[in-house]
C-alpha cells in the first residue's frame, strides 16, 4: 500500500557483490585445470590454436572433484544466500530459515584476443553470477590503447535501458540516462544479479586470459509452496 510520500523510488535492481578469503591458491589450481580441460576438448584439438573465446559445458559440478572446487563452491552458495535474504527484506512474509541453493549449471569461460560475450540474459533461474579467476592487474588492463576503462568489464543493463530506444531523452529524465553500470573484473570477487538483468562481457585484450566461472541458481524454501501468493480457482 502506498504511503502519502511524494516521491516513491520503486523496483531497485539489487546486485551482490562478494570476496573470496585467500582467493590465490583456488584460482591458480582451478586455472590450469580450466586450461587442461580446454585443451582436451574435442572442439579444440580440432583447431590449429586455440579460439580467442571458450566456453566449457554447465556440467562442472559432476566433472571436478578437487576440495579447491569444493572451497569455490560453498563460497558461491553461501554469497548467493546472503544476497537473496537482503534482497528479499520486506517481500517475504516471514523468516526462511534453510533456503536450498539449487545450482541449476555452472561452467567457465576463457577469452583473450578482444573477444566478448554479447548482450543476454539467464532462463529457468532466478539467480545468476559471475566470479572472476584470473585477468590482467588493473593497471595494465584499463591502459589498453583502445578499450581503455572497459576492457573485460562485466556490463549490466539497468531496466530502463530497454526504453531508451523510443523514449524522448531531455533534462527532465536524465535519471533514465545511466542505463549501464559496468563492474571491474578482479581476481576473487563474485558478483551476483536476478537472472532477468541483460548484462554482457565487454571485449577483452590482455597478457593473461580472462578467466571466469558462471552459474544459475534457483531458490526454494525448506519445506512448502515456493510460491508466495495463493490463486483461486474460477
Amino acid at each position: 500500500m502506498f504511503q502519502p510520500d511524494p516521491l516513491h523510488q520503486l523496483w531497485c535492481t539489487p546486485i551482490g557483490v562478494h570476496r573470496l578469503g585467500r582467493a590465490d591458491g583456488v584460482n591458480e589450481v582451478l586455472v590450469r585445470v580450466f586450461q587442461a580441460m580446454r585443451a582436451t576438448d574435442s572442439a579444440d584439438l580440432a583447431s590449429a590454436k586455440p579460439k580467442a573465446f571458450y566456453a566449457s559445458r554447465d556440467d562442472l559440478l559432476q566433472r571436478i572433484r578437487l576440495p579447491e572446487w569444493d572451497q569455490l563452491v560453498r563460497f558461491i552458495v553461501d554469497s548467493v544466500r546472503q544476497t537473496v535474504v537482503m534482497a528479499n527484506q520486506g517481500a517475504w512474509p516471514e523468516a526462511k530459515p534453510g533456503l536450498q541453493i539449487a545450482l541449476r549449471g555452472i561452467w567457465f569461460q576463457i577469452s583473450s584476443q578482444g573477444s566478448h560475450h554479447d548482450v543476454h540474459t539467464h532462463g529457468n533461474c532466478s539467480w545468476s553470477g559471475v566470479y572472476c579467476m584470473q585477468v590482467d592487474p588493473p593497471e595494465q588492463r584499463t591502459t589498453h590503447p583502445v578499450l581503455g576503462a572497459a576492457n573485460g568489464v562485466t556490463r549490466f543493463y539497468g531496466p530502463h535501458f530497454s526504453q531508451m530506444g523510443g523514449a524522448a531523452m531531455d533534462f527532465g529524465n536524465a535519471y533514465l540516462q545511466n542505463a549501464h553500470c559496468d563492474i571491474d573484473p578482479v581476481p576473487g570477487q563474485l558478483v551476483v544479479f536476478p537472472s532477468w538483468l541483460a548484462h554482457q562481457a565487454m571485449p577483452y585484450h590482455g597478457v593473461a586470459d580472462r578467466v571466469i566461472v558462471s552459474f544459475n541458481v534457483s531458490v526454494h524454501a525448506a519445506g512448502g509452496s515456493d510460491q508466495l501468493h495463493g490463486y483461486a480457482h474460477v
